[in-house]
């Protein structure tokens, strides 16, 4: 077993234009006096780092890693999660998605493509150059308008979906792999990757790559009515990465999982801020910690009632409170008698 390392936080959400939320001096100066040892960042913040001169300059990244270790800070992972999203885009949803997008490809959903598929491989040499080894994104989506199957979906579509999601992440899982790096999807709705099931129909459209894993994230499910404790049986060979993010399920005779187009406020299902939720943390350090997980807790932080200075302030110490000590010892050694073959074969009549 592994003790896991935090408490660490995901900046994009923190990110402003006022102090000191505008760079990433001024940001890591005041997650450090929370009480973090680790900042998760958002690569497409140029606030925050230059991704394509951090996969061309290790002396850049050095400096970064330097600034960082002053304030006895480490960088968990970088992320890449809007630029991840438009690596597959539907047509339904080309004006949405063309805002994570620079100027210069918007309107063009093939360059688009293009400008995002070269991001996660400057990612992944940034990330090895960075010293890192896993990096956050999402899948995109080319079937989530699908989700519901009205009208009915025509045979081979997901089979015919899940194939070119597959063929179009192979060669950025390639120059992971080359890097020495994983690449970790977050399983999230919205993305053809929301859930178990799906991750296992894409995990076989690239031939069970070992690059392609997991980035853990308990409110996606809870929102989802999933067994999202049992989900660590099934899949923590591949968790390599855990974002520590509260939720609250509360369906009514009005609305349920789908929220009736209401507001985050209003919906059954709603983000919150640690502990403010009903997410099991409790159990989920614990098979964390049980199958040997040694990545980083970082905080993730979306709430639509709590103030995110608050919530920040809270989330420290709450993930610090959480992680377990790896035991380095058997609770009944003092009772143990030893190694003895031959005790052993008395004691089963042979």
């Amino acid at each position: 077993m592994n003790t896991i390392k935090g408490p660490a936080i995901f900046l994009a959400q923190f990110m402003g234009d006022e102090a000191p939320f505008n760079s990433l001096d001024s940001i890591t100066t005041w997650v450090a006096s929370l009480g973090y040892k680790g900042v998760q960042i958002p690569s497409w913040d140029s606030r925050c780092i230059d991704l394509q001169k951090a996969a061309e300059s290790k002396t850049y990244c050095d400096e970064i890693v330097g600034m960082l270790a002053a304030k006895g800070l480490q960088i968990t992972e970088l992320s890449t999660h809007l630029q991840g999203q438009l690596v597959a885009v539907n047509p339904a949803y080309d004006l949405g998605f063309d805002g994570f997008a620079p100027d210069s490809v918007k309107g063009n959903p093939k360059a688009r493509t293009e400008w995002a598929v070269q991001q996660l491989k400057y990612a992944a040499k940034a990330s090895q150059n960075l010293g890192l080894n896993a990096h956050a994104t999402f899948s995109g989506a080319l079937m989530w308008h699908t989700v519901y199957p009205w009208p009915q979906r025509p045979a081979g579509l997901v089979e015919q979906g899940f194939k070119e999601l597959g063929r179009r992440w192979l060669p950025i899982l390639n120059t992971f792999d080359e890097c020495g790096v994983d690449l970790c999807y977050e399983i999230h709705p919205g993305e053809d990757l929301h859930d178990g099931v799906t991750f296992e129909m894409f995990l076989d459209e690239v031939k069970g790559h070992k690059r392609a894993n997991l980035l853990y994230d308990p409110s996606h499910f809870v929102l989802q009515a999933l067994d999202y404790k049992q989900y660590i049986d099934f899949y923590h060979e591949r968790i390599k990465m855990f974002h520590v993010k509260d939720a609250e399920f509360n369906p009514t005779g009005k609305q349920g999982v789908y929220g009736g187009y209401q507001s985050w406020i209003n919906r059954a299902g709603r983000f919150r801020s640690l502990g403010d939720g009903q997410v099991d943390f409790k159990s989920i350090f614990s098979k964390l910690t049980q199958y040997g997980y040694d990545g980083w807790a970082v905080l993730e932080w979306e709430c639509c009632i709590k103030d995110p200075v608050q919530g920040a302030t809270e989330g420290a110490p709450f993930i610090a409170s959480h992680i377990i000590k790896a035991t380095e010892k058997v609770f009944d050694d003092f009772a143990g008698t030893g190694a003895d073959e031959e005790l052993n074969k008395k004691i089963l009549g042979l």
